[in-house]
């Protein structure tokens, strides 16, 4: 079993597919991975080494991952509609609907052969084919995609592992170097269980617990825009067309 905890960063996040990988197949359940062309349908799941974790495709559309005293712990943004999750053969894990249409990925792609595990310590990772990290439940490498959200305790790591931009459990989203100094902070404290979203639309958006907007970017108008945490330290959103947007040095 591999631990959590990673050193070095070397992968980078791609646009995600928008068609299923051909020939899946369903997954195996008697381990604790989502290899590659593996597929979750609804009610199906992978468990721990360990049996205390388990990650289940939900018939509402979630995809969930559940700790002792089945506890929900992780989830896609997916709930809705029926839906199945799949590791795909170039290094995606998505989610599609019963159209196979994509509603979430990991933006993982360009790594063929890369798989899921579901960790004895609660962790859920997607490592390559050569076991190198790309991407947790707990973190993204080098960019927010378009959709996502930074819950408590998540952040998105630059890809050389220097940097990282923390969503902390007092509200404030909080940019660190190696030695945990912190370099950049929103002003958006004592407001615990607030969340940083990085719309559709193009806002970087920090809401309060209570799903109140509490502090933007101001860079709505620009759908399909990302957050990047680049390799010097500098924070940067850009367009789809890869065209800075806003940033903090």
């Amino acid at each position: 079993m591999r631990g959590a905890g990673v050193c070095a960063i070397l992968a980078a996040a791609v646009a995600l597919p928008l068609s299923p990988t051909a020939h899946a197949v369903t997954a195996d359940k008697t381990d604790d991975k989502l290899t590659a062309g593996e597929i979750l349908k609804p009610n199906e799941s992978v468990k721990s080494e360990n049996g205390q974790y388990k990650l289940i495709q939900q018939v509402q559309g979630n995809l969930v991952l559940y700790g002792p005293g089945n506890k929900a712990l992780w989830g896609t943004p997916t709930s809705g509609t029926t839906a199945y999750a799949t590791m795909q053969r170039e290094g995606n894990l998505v989610i599609y609907n019963a159209s196979n249409q994509p509603l979430w990925g990991t933006n993982t792609a360009g790594n063929p052969g890369a798989y899921l595990e579901v960790q004895d310590d609660g962790n859920l990772v997607i490592y390559s084919a050569s076991n190198e990290f790309l991407w947790s439940r707990h973190a993204y490498v080098g960019s927010l995609p378009s959709g996502h959200t930074l819950k408590t305790g998540q952040w998105v790591q630059s890809r050389n592992g220097e940097y990282r931009l923390l969503m902390q459990k007092e509200g404030n989203l909080v940019l660190y170097n190696r030695a945990d100094k912190g370099l950049w902070t929103t002003p958006t404290g004592d407001r615990p269980g607030a969340y940083a979203a990085m719309q559709r639309e193009g806002n970087l958006v920090i809401y309060s617990s209570s799903n109140k907007g509490v502090w933007t970017t101001k860079t709505a108008g620009n759908s399909g825009a990302y957050l990047a945490v680049q390799n010097q330290g500098k924070v940067v959103i850009y367009s789809k067309d890869d065209r800075p947007l806003w940033s903090v040095n």
